[in-house]
């Protein structure tokens, strides 16, 4: 979930599956393998961080080897800052977790749902549970992506997605997730607008049923596609990133 454009991973296929298949044989010293961590991180690795989420001030574990670990990074900060209040129960979802400020996030402000917070990096799955603990919630079930039942829905998703993992990988990913929203709910993804935000969005908006939305934004109202499908608009716009929404009806 990068906020700058680093130079492109060796492993930007990583996610070639639905939040996908990995190979075990990466190492966490690779450049850019922060999509994919073995093995979780030692007590001589882990750090701890003060952030803030939801409203209150806390301090999370991070460690090398996953997504931004010495900072909130400024696309999570924009997502977090442009999202409607989560469902207070039912299934919430953060795609790509990372150490968790997401997952956190929807835990601290639905305690009363389940959070499912998926990545391929076990070491981020490893931070995640680590720092739910710390915080008390009990709410966060912290998986890799065939961990998650079949047959799930979810009420929220909310994103900051590894965009540099490729676009067919990207893609992939978003056609297996954002399908599951259960009807009346609504996925909010941030992307850098120098990545390709307004791009994805109108793929997005074909991909899932609704019309061409080139140029199209939350002020206009939603892009619709037929009764029943999914509806793509731009909510936000901040620092370079877009706030992509994407709804059930």
């Amino acid at each position: 979930m990068p906020d700058a454009a680093p130079a492109d991973s060796p492993h930007d296929d990583l996610l070639g599956s639905p939040l996908g298949a990995v190979d075990a044989s990466l190492s966490p010293d690779v450049p850019g393998d922060h999509y994919f961590t073995a093995w979780p991180a030692s007590a001589d690795e882990r750090r701890t961080l003060s952030v803030r989420l939801a409203g209150r001030d806390v301090t999370v574990e991070t460690a090398g080897g996953v997504f931004s670990p010495g900072r909130l990074d400024l696309g999570t900060q924009v997502l977090l800052r442009s999202v409607p209040q989560p469902p207070a129960t039912g299934d919430l979802l953060d795609l790509g977790c990372g150490w968790g400020p997401v997952a956190l996030s929807l835990a601290m402000e639905s305690p009363d749902a389940r959070v499912w917070a998926v990545d391929v990096n076990e070491r981020a799955l490893d931070l995640v549970r680590r720092n739910a603990a710390r915080l008390g919630l009990t709410g966060i079930r912290a998986v890799t992506p065939d961990a998650v039942p079949d047959d799930a829905t979810f009420d929220a998703v909310w994103s900051n997605p590894p965009i540099r993992v490729g676009k067919d990988a990207l893609h992939a990913m978003l056609l297996t997730w954002l399908p599951r929203l259960a009807p009346g709910a609504q996925a909010h993804l941030v992307v850098q607008r120098n990545l390709g935000a307004d791009s994805l969005q109108r793929w997005l908006a074909e991909a899932l049923g609704a019309d061409d939305v080139a140029g199209h934004d939350a002020g206009q109202g939603p892009a619709h596609g037929p009764a029943g499908m999914l509806t793509v608009e731009r909510a936000a716009s901040a620092k370079g990133f877009r706030v992509l929404r994407v709804s059930r009806g």
